[in-house]
């Protein structure tokens, strides 16, 4: 078992296998993602509980229902939510999004965030007996099927952050629209500027009107290889 302190006397993390260890793309969604005027928040593959507990720990007001399809990941969520304090307003359950209507309530959450697989099914890594594989490719977690049910639980005017590869950008569009969740931010995450960029954070709004704005990119490097000033904020280095 490993436990990671992300900034000092900030969030830590149970890291353990067959669980996804911390990314950097988990820490910019969580950045990403605004959480004023939200209650109630739901986690769709949530991992290891990342994104719940940089989301509460930031919004006291804040309770995150995180849903995941490994009993490995729930049982992390579990133990990192109770690491940080924040086993009163963090609730794991073991579930497969693509059937979610007995898990959770149509309608009931503001918010919805998701750090989903980004390769398509069978374009991932897999290998036999490789438990990281259904968190790599869309074999249980499509981007349609993604979608479908951030859309069934979020309320009319809720609001779904996501970050996934730019060359998935379309798809995510795409679905997001076809469930009825408008697309209302963008933006893009680059090495540095001379690089094209690497992840896209994508902000919708259920049943909102059309109108897209675009963020300046997010650099995560200086042309010297230093850490961005962006970045340190983030991680408040």
């Amino acid at each position: 078992m490993q436990i990671d302190e992300l900034w000092p006397n900030g969030p830590k993390f149970i890291q353990r296998p067959p669980v996804f260890k911390l990314g950097t793309d988990s820490v910019l969604l969580a950045h990403f993602t605004d959480t004023s005027r939200a209650a109630r928040a739901v986690d769709l593959g949530c991992g290891g509980g990342v994104l719940a507990v940089l989301l509460a720990g930031r919004e006291p007001a804040l309770t995150i229902d995180c849903v995941d399809i490994l009993p490995e990941a729930v049982t992390l969520t579990a133990e990192n939510a109770a690491l940080n304090g924040l086993a009163d307003r963090i609730r794991p359950h073991l579930a497969d999004i693509r059937d979610i209507k007995p898990t959770l309530p149509a309608g009931a959450y503001d918010l919805a965030v998701s750090n989903p697989p980004y390769f398509p099914a069978g374009g991932g890594k897999r290998a036999k007996g490789d438990a990281l594989a259904d968190a790599r490719d869309e074999t249980l977690c499509t981007i349609d099927a993604l979608c479908r049910t951030a859309a069934y639980l979020l309320r009319w005017g809720g609001r779904f952050f996501a970050v996934h590869r730019p060359e998935r950008l379309g798809e995510l569009f795409v679905a997001m629209h076809k469930h009825g969740i408008e697309p209302k931010r963008l933006r893009t995450a680059a090495l540095t500027a001379a690089h094209a960029p690497n992840l896209v954070l994508a902000e919708g709004r259920r049943g909102g009107n059309p109108g897209l704005s675009i963020d300046p990119t997010l650099l995560l490097q200086t042309p010297d290889g230093s850490e961005s000033a962006e970045l340190k904020t983030i991680y408040r280095r």
